[in-house]
């Protein structure tokens, strides 16, 4: 049986799909991308506060904060210190899970970003993310936003939060919203992402750290069952 606070974060996550699709049918995102971008190119492709402190600073930063959680897994600081130890894993592990997942679906995706698109004066034609196998005539890897998951990858603190300290698990669960929707904003002035592309890689990284609290819940009930860990024969 479905316990009710899994209950109601399964209908979160299939509504949001459900809105994600209809964004996808909606051609919002060529909409968005001509607010910035031109038939010549993104005025704001090279500026200097969005590449270097928005792109390559953010991504650096993300990168120390996984290293700090798997440092914290040991030696805690700050709100991690509400967390038992396997709570700091299973945070420093769906980070790190959500970083790869979002990777491995870029490496595997033939979309290509809005400033190599013709419409902004690059070669490639617009094609669905979703049409797998049909290549748009540019680089591709693009779909979904790498960049965004510098955030989005730490949405599994709510997971872990939540049972030890509601009031921080929302928190962290805003920070993290706000912090990948701003990197995901940040990109599509560059015009190297669709905003569907940040809301996509959200959607992913939450999926990811509800799959893996799921499972750790689970290991969990197992192993709290009576008769779930052998005894030693009595002499």
């Amino acid at each position: 049986m479905i316990r009710p606070a899994c209950a109601h974060l399964l209908v979160l996550t299939l509504g949001a799909l459900g809105l994600l699709l209809l964004w996808d049918a909606s051609g919002l995102d060529l909409v968005l991308a001509r607010w910035v971008g031109t038939p010549t190119g993104f005025a704001w492709r090279d500026d200097w506060f969005l590449n270097t402190v928005m792109h390559e600073g953010a991504k650096t930063l993300s990168w120390v904060l996984v290293l700090g959680l798997f440092a914290a897994i040991r030696w805690p600081l700050g709100p991690l210190r509400r967390l038992v130890q396997g709570e700091r894993a299973q945070l420093a592990v769906t980070a790190l899970a959500s970083v790869l997942l979002i990777s491995a679906l870029k490496f595997t995706s033939q979309t290509s970003c809005p400033w190599d698109l013709q419409a902004f004066g690059g070669a490639a034609q617009h094609v669905s993310h979703w049409s797998w196998g049909v290549a748009d005539g540019g680089p591709g890897h693009c779909f979904p936003a790498g960049h965004a998951s510098a955030a989005f990858a730490y949405l599994g603190g709510y997971f872990v939060f939540r049972r030890a300290s509601p009031g921080v698990a929302r928190a962290w669960l805003a920070c993290a919203l706000l912090a990948g929707l701003a990197l995901g904003l940040s990109q599509q002035l560059r015009g190297a992402h669709f905003m569907s592309h940040t809301l996509w890689t959200a959607w992913f990284c939450w999926v990811t750290a509800l799959a893996i609290d799921a499972l750790v819940r689970a290991l969990s009930g197992r192993r709290a069952r009576p008769g779930a860990s052998p005894k030693l024969n009595e002499a």
